[in-house]
């Protein structure tokens, strides 16, 4: 009677109709009632706590963090799905930038113009190099974004061969949603100007960068922490790019020297990027650019916990789930506190991919199931990419991801967003899911933040493999909340900053229902008999899935 009832639910959250509502399980048979309110926020009060530092990568924090994790996969009764039992160790390099080496020069006839470090400029280090010094002409190039189909290119008319490019981060607003997101990521970007022949790059901040990350927080943070990546199995750095020598990112008032007595002004730049409109020149000055660079070696566990399927054949396939388990650590001092618990980003989102493996545990399920507590995404996705590179089973076996990273519950939610649904066959189990729990599926409502490249589940698409990221929307049942107000001010004063604490408020009924909506997503894909596909025609699996 236990197994019939779980699939029950299952069936229900496969089936249900776009306009059914299912109420909150309440038999205790159903393995979704597990999830409660103190089961949750014993997960958050461990891995919130400043005990734990703020789960820096690499750091002792973190290691107690993954211990956590990996003690409850195995009460669950969840086996180890690692390289080294519950743990995959990623090899990492670290990078930290020389804080009195950077050196950023302007060179005009009139004569040069020596620019100040975090007063005027930012500068990492660089992945593999000690030393780089780079001397070059200019050539803005807008968002740096080439989008062909989509009837868009920077690159019209500029030559980048030995230049230094000055580009605005993101991607024109004109490209549809998660498109835009992958011209604008700095990978893809990067690619692109390389293989131009670039061989240095100027990070420009546009209007809405201005607005959200004011220059006071940027060079504040300067320096004060090292970059990552990770190495392969060679022990070369990845997503490295060695024809670029030298980088920095410029504050707006000294991106105004820049321009100046050039082709273009900055205002005129930004004009044109906040109108989609190409206006690549040659500026027709050199900079300098140069640093030192600290370089060093260590290791940080992604936590591999698997559930086996019961299906002869479809158990040799694996959702994957996850999460990232780490954060920032400390840093800048805010009010007197450096330590940053990092509770919605991602102690939150690790919570829920925890009581997810509760409750599936506990049902049947045909195909297998692996939850990953990853590490390193705040270091730029290294535990999602590394695992996506060496996974620790066939990649060919991975049918889908499911993704959960700081889902806010600062309001009584409405609707969800699920961040790449609209690319698979995946959308209509997530429907489903959502449905069942009283939400419903809306639309990107801040494309320009370009969160589809932002959190690991990208990791898998790179890989061809279909994947989500489910995340709260700005619906709200209380007509008396400005539920974009709300979120837009987590943004600007709490994310990535020690106030992200167990003192934030958290409706939860809305998690709750979150919870148990992400967790019928795992259902509806694990007793699915087809296999999720791509879209035909679909943009990232024309790009990206095998052929």
């Amino acid at each position: 009677m236990r197994n019939l009832l779980a699939a029950a639910c299952v069936a229900l959250a496969l089936f249900a109709c776009d306009n059914m509502i299912e109420e909150a399980p309440k038999a205790s048979s159903d393995p979704l009632h597990l999830i409660t309110r103190d089961s949750i926020y014993a997960h958050l009060e461990f891995l919130a706590d400043d005990a734990l530092e703020g789960r820096q990568t690499g750091s002792p924090g973190h290691a107690k963090a993954a211990e956590y994790v990996a003690g409850r996969f195995a009460e669950f009764g969840l086996e180890p799905g690692g390289s080294d039992g519950w743990y995959q160790l990623v090899p990492l390099q670290s990078y930290h930038i020389d804080i009195d080496s950077p050196s950023f020069v302007i060179h005009r006839e009139s004569g040069d113009i020596t620019l100040v470090y975090r007063n005027d400029y930012t500068m990492g280090g660089d992945k593999v190099r000690d030393e780089t010094a780079v001397r070059a002409e200019v050539v803005y190039i807008g968002y740096g974004v080439h989008a062909p189909e989509f009837g868009y290119s920077d690159y019209e008319g500029v030559d980048l061969e030995g230049k230094i490019v000055a580009a605005f981060g993101g991607a024109p607003a004109a490209l549809p949603g998660e498109e835009r997101a992958y011209h604008a990521s700095t990978r893809t970007k990067a690619t692109e100007a390389v293989a131009r022949g670039a061989i240095g790059w100027v990070a420009l901040r546009s209007r809405h960068s201005q607005e959200s990350y004011p220059w006071e927080r940027a060079k504040k943070a300067a320096g004060l922490k090292p970059g990552m990546t990770w190495v392969d199995a060679s022990g070369a750095a990845a997503n490295y790019f060695p024809e670029l020598l030298g980088s920095a990112y410029l504050s707006e008032h000294a991106a105004a020297d820049l321009f100046e007595g050039t082709p273009i002004s900055f205002e005129e730049a930004l004009d044109s990027i906040d109108a989609s409109q190409p206006s690549s020149v040659l500026l027709g000055i050199e900079v300098t650019l140069s640093r030192k660079t600290d370089l060093g070696q260590l290791s940080s566990p992604n936590v591999i916990g698997v559930i086996r399927g019961t299906d002869p054949e479809l158990s040799n396939e694996y959702i994957v789930y996850t999460a990232h388990l780490d954060h920032i650590g400390r840093g800048v001092e805010v009010d007197g506190d450096d330590l940053y618990n990092g509770m919605y980003d991602n102690a939150m989102g690790t919570a829920l991919m925890i009581e997810a493996a509760r409750v599936l545990a506990a049902s049947p399920l045909r195909r297998s199931i692996m939850f990953i507590a990853l590490t390193g995404e705040e270091k730029g996705l290294l535990g999602s990419d590394y695992f996506a590179h060496y996974p620790t089973v066939p990649i060919d076996s991975i049918v889908a991801n499911v993704n959960i990273d700081m889902p806010l519950f600062l309001y009584p939610l409405a609707d969800v967003v699920a961040f790449g649904a609209e690319h698979s066959s995946l959308q209509a189990i997530v429907a489903a899911a959502a449905n069942a729990e009283g939400f419903t599926l809306t639309p990107d409502p801040v494309p320009e933040e370009n969160f589809f490249v932002r959190s690991d589940q990208y990791s898998f698409v790179r890989q061809g493999i279909p994947a989500i990221y489910l995340d709260p929307g700005f619906g709200t049942t209380d007509a008396e909340i400005d539920a974009e107000a709300i979120f837009q001010d987590h943004l600007r004063n709490h994310y990535h900053r020690p106030s992200d604490d167990l003192s934030r408020p958290i409706d939860w009924d809305s998690a709750l229902r979150f919870a148990r909506a992400i967790t019928r997503i795992g259902l509806g894909i694990a007793n699915d008999d087809a296999r999720p596909t791509w879209n035909e025609g679909d943009f990232f699996g024309n790009k990206f899935a095998p052929k």
